[in-house]
């Protein structure tokens, strides 16, 4: 773990801190943003899917400009212009169009926060580590999605919601310089050597059924507790806002808890993928208990969503998985690449679940349309776990 005493990863886990806030957050705004506003669950929908979209597309310049540039230029900058400006215009909405610029920039701007430490952890020390190392900052970053929850109800109850985006686009902007303070890069590679290239990573074949479930695993975890939450405890068990804030918030330690599990589970386990196929397992469980059970009690409700949660915390294995297959020069392009199909995954989900979610209340109540909404985040869920059971365990499978 000392590669997490280093004031330069301590600046990168905040801003990846700001990264889980921002795209969980707009379960807890979407009260208020509808009154004031008029944006809807769709509206919503359409800006979180931007989001994640925006983060995507991102993930392949990201990945150039950390072999180019390096972690500390790549995410200063964009976490001073993307993040900071994106909380700004957010701050500044008066419409539902607005709120979808602003989360586009803000996707632009915690592009590189989670790579750019998982970059210094692939180049500067043992691929043994990668696991542990990684899944200790997603859980530290993790705690984001604590913010946005119950402590971002009582934030926004204090000083309203356009005083508290402005403070967040202050706190952004001071992350973005405590990166340029304290980051500092690997030593550059041997420009002699191979360059690699995004067509070298695309032509692994071992990453290949790596993919389909790195789309879907995190998808559903996110789109669930970033979107889908709060309505869902709204509108089928008639849940408060301090309840939603509460139970979002038991969802946001769930997640915590499980990116700590996962890498001392994968090192008893003595196997990374065993370690994946067992967690994404209990996902498949869980989502298909929301859409059996999910409407039955309010308590039920809850524990489902921390348990999704929990069992949704396999990204960081899915990635040391990944990695065993990337040679050194390939690191920076091949992990980003990683990301992008795991982020472009939730906006996939995001934007396809809102015509559904609008077809499915078009014709039954709410707690059958939600059923729908959870039916369609487990299709993909199942059908990626199952292709993943052909990926090989390492490089020699």
């Amino acid at each position: 773990m000392r590669g997490l005493l280093s004031g330069g990863i301590l600046s990168l886990v905040l801003a990846y801190m700001l990264s889980q806030f921002y795209r969980a957050f707009l379960a807890v705004l979407s009260g208020v943003l509808g009154a004031e506003l008029g944006a809807g669950p769709d509206d919503l929908a359409l800006s979180s899917g931007i989001w994640f979209l925006s983060f995507a597309v991102m993930q392949i310049p990201v990945g150039w400009a950390l072999d180019r540039f390096g972690p500390r230029q790549t995410a200063a900058a964009l976490m001073a212009a993307g993040g900071a400006g994106g909380a700004a215009v957010f701050a500044l909405a008066t419409a539902p169009w607005h709120l979808h610029v602003a989360m586009a920039l803000l996707g632009v701007g915690c592009a590189p926060a989670l790579m750019a430490s998982y970059y210094i952890f692939a180049r500067s020390y043992p691929p043994a580590l990668f696991g542990t190392l990684g899944g200790a900052v997603v859980g530290l970053g993790s705690l984001g999605n604590i913010l946005g929850a119950a402590p971002l109800v009582w934030v926004i109850g204090a000083i309203g919601w356009r005083a508290t985006l402005w403070g967040l686009a202050a706190v952004t902007l001071a992350v973005a310089a405590m990166i340029v303070a304290l980051v500092r890069d690997p030593p550059r590679l041997d420009h002699a050597g191979p360059r690699g290239s995004l067509r070298e990573v695309i032509g692994l074949r071992a990453l290949w059924f790596i993919l389909p479930l790195f789309s879907v695993s995190y998808a559903v975890s996110a789109a669930i507790r970033g979107l889908w939450a709060g309505p869902w405890l709204a509108e089928v068990h008639h849940a408060s806002d301090a309840t939603i804030g509460r139970a979002t918030l038991v969802m946001g330690i769930a997640m915590v808890v499980g990116n700590f599990v996962v890498g001392p589970a994968a090192t008893r386990l003595g196997s990374i993928r065993r370690t994946a196929l067992i967690f994404t397992g209990g996902e498949v469980l869980v989502t298909g208990a929301l859409w059996l059970w999910g409407a039955q009690s309010l308590t039920l409700a809850v524990a489902l969503l921390a348990l999704v949660g929990l069992s949704g915390a396999s990204f960081t294995l899915l990635m040391a998985h990944g990695r065993t297959f990337l040679p050194p020069h390939l690191v920076g392009r091949g992990v980003t690449f990683l990301n992008m199909f795991s982020v472009g995954g939730v906006a996939v989900l995001q934007f396809g679940s809102r015509p559904v979610w609008r077809a499915a209340m078009a014709g039954q109540e709410p707690a059958g349309a939600f059923a729908d909404l959870f039916l369609f985040f487990l299709i993909p869920l199942v059908l990626g776990y199952m292709l993943y059971f052909l990926t090989p365990e390492g490089p020699q499978g």
